[in-house]
């Protein structure tokens, strides 16, 4: 009996920390993407529709796909960090491809990062992604020129994407990489799936029994709140799911846990039975502040490996 309340305790611990691990550090949230160019810091204006035309060329001729992204600061994490963990979020490029490039830019930071998916880093080795920010885009934000400058960054880096020998597009233009779409989708789906049913019961069951019927339930639906957080990159859906979720499950628990011990106390022995949790599925990629999204959508590449370069103005 000690040993498995002990194994309890130390279950709740590890889920405790991997749900309070992301939120606990304070990173800037990862936006949803939602097109091609994502203007949080709002400095792009009137270039970033030219801009936006000119990522949605390139995909449709070479196939690989670039994102710009600009926000305010990065902090507490390096440029170099958070565009990872952008990219390897947004999975960027084809699937099971990996040409995908983001391009970030911190304005108050005045900090640039142009990260490179593997596939692209013959084409867009460091050093040459290093010399594109100094001669190309700080340039141009030293004057206040956000959009010349990355738009003239990603003219540089279209020349060299097309000398590296892709797999050709999708001849069905920019709808045919909703399949791979849809395979990122249905992956990132399971995981939430398995979420739902496998992590949030047991959250929920250990957090009743440590902290009773009464607190219990608050306990877990804040702990699964703070994993959706932590899953979601910060998104709202994913938040309120687990937690609403985690609140319920632990309601329920608590209350057969009370009448177990209502019969029991009557004598009329006592009964098992599994529980099973439900899931809650992650909202789709959309909003920002895209005037013509909505089509766009990741083309579930990934593979970022951390190439390219970081750099300041």
């Amino acid at each position: 009996m000690r040993l498995a309340r002990g194994f309890l305790r130390w279950l709740a611990g590890c889920l405790l920390l991997l749900a309070l691990g992301a939120p606990a550090q304070g990173l800037q949230p990862v936006p949803a993407l939602s097109d091609r160019v994502i203007d949080q810091a709002g400095v792009l204006g009137s270039g970033r529709a030219a801009l936006v035309e000119q990522l949605a060329r390139i995909e449709r001729e070479t196939g690989a796909q670039l994102v710009v992204l600009t926000v305010a600061t990065t902090q507490p994490e390096d440029i170099a960090a958070y565009a990872h963990r952008v990219a390897d979020q947004w999975k960027i490029g084809r699937r099971e491809i990996g040409d995908g490039l983001l391009i970030v830019v911190a304005v108050q930071d005045r900090r640039m990062r142009i990260e490179v998916a593997r596939t692209l880093e013959g084409a867009v080795p460091d050093v040459v992604a290093g010399r594109i920010i100094r001669e190309r885009m700080a340039p141009a934000f030293r004057q206040g020129d956000y959009a010349g400058g990355i738009t003239a960054a990603v003219s540089q880096i279209d020349g060299l994407i097309r000398g590296e020998k892709l797999p050709p597009p999708d001849t069905r233009g920019e709808s045919g990489s909703h399949g791979s779409v849809s395979d990122a989708t249905e992956d990132e789906g399971m995981i939430w799936v398995l979420t739902g049913v496998f992590v949030v019961p047991i959250v929920a069951r250990v957090l009743v029994s440590l902290a009773g019927r009464l607190l219990g339930p608050l306990l877990s639906g804040g702990a699964c709140a703070l994993l959706g957080a932590s899953l979601g990159g910060g998104a709202m859906i994913p938040i309120l799911a687990l937690g609403v979720l985690g609140f319920g499950v632990a309601v329920l628990m608590a209350i057969s846990s009370a009448i177990i011990r209502v019969t029991d106390a009557r004598g009329g022995g006592s009964f098992g039975g599994g529980f099973g949790g439900g899931s809650s599925g992650g909202g789709s990629w959309g909003g920002g502040d895209s005037p013509s999204g909505g089509g766009f959508s990741s083309g579930g590449g990934g593979s970022f490996g951390g190439g390219g370069s970081s750099g300041g103005w």
